[in-house]
């Protein structure tokens, strides 16, 4: 074979790269909309649910933990979405005691899915991109609230993003996690704001101690003891979030 030509094989491969020059720019342009998109990134987005399920009466009024429903939060990276056996739990309507609005047509897509057994086609509010890993069990354990992602859901009748969820929103927690901590029992407490009292009480602080804090300080370094405690120490190089 000349110098001058090509092995066989090399024709075989024309079109592979023919369509991989014409799509990787589609993908490409995709990838950005995707994660620019408002699903992704933008403040208030609220999407309508298959059924209008409010937070506020929920986890507000009825004082439900996070737990109740997203079961997986501590100990897996996705915080589930429950399964239409939870709502069940009180408005199962072949509960002739305990069945709670059992009847009502704001239920119908819960109906559909107990009749036909697929799940009810909830939509994502809170939606990363792909190539960001997040785990939730990391920070819930960690003693990062709910609150401070979601926000204050307990009063919303119609959950939306509040936090830009932004590679800077991220970073910024990372690099200075002090304010954002508190102990593992006030996470899914997303009322929890302690006065300085309370503070002082909680880092158990002389009177002359005390006096060298404001609220902001009190806050900063009950989370600086927390983060001591339990060896948090996170990273914010690109690796963490990008594997």
């Amino acid at each position: 074979m000349s110098a001058y030509e090509f092995p066989p094989w090399t024709d075989r491969v024309r079109p592979i790269l023919g369509v991989t020059v014409f799509a990787a720019p589609i993908y490409v342009i995709g990838l950005i909309w995707y994660a620019w998109s408002p699903e992704t990134i933008n403040v208030g987005y609220q999407p309508e649910q298959p059924i209008p399920y409010s937070h506020a009466v929920h986890a507000g009024e009825l004082g439900l933990d996070c737990r109740y429903c997203h079961t997986t939060v501590e100990n897996s990276a996705f915080a589930a979405i429950p399964p239409t056996e939870t709502c069940l739990n009180c408005h199962n309507p072949e509960d002739g005691k305990a069945g709670v609005h059992k009847q009502s047509p704001k239920l119908k897509a819960l109906h559909e899915s107990v009749a036909t057994g697929e799940p009810i086609p909830w939509v994502k509010v809170h939606d990363l991109p792909d190539y960001v890993f997040f785990n939730h069990s990391i920070h819930v354990t960690s003693g990062v609230s709910c609150v401070e992602c979601h926000g204050r859901v307990d009063q919303m009748e119609t959950v939306r993003t509040v936090k830009s969820m932004a590679m800077g929103f991220c970073l910024d927690c990372h690099r200075d996690p002090d304010p954002h901590l508190r102990p593992a029992d006030k996470v899914t407490n997303l009322a929890w704001n302690p006065n300085d009292a309370e503070l002082r009480a909680m880092l158990d602080l002389s009177e002359g101690e005390a006096r060298r804090f404001d609220h902001e300080g009190l806050r900063r370094e009950l989370g600086s003891r927390l983060r001591a405690a339990h060896d948090i120490n996170p990273k914010d190089d690109c690796s963490t979030c990008h594997r």
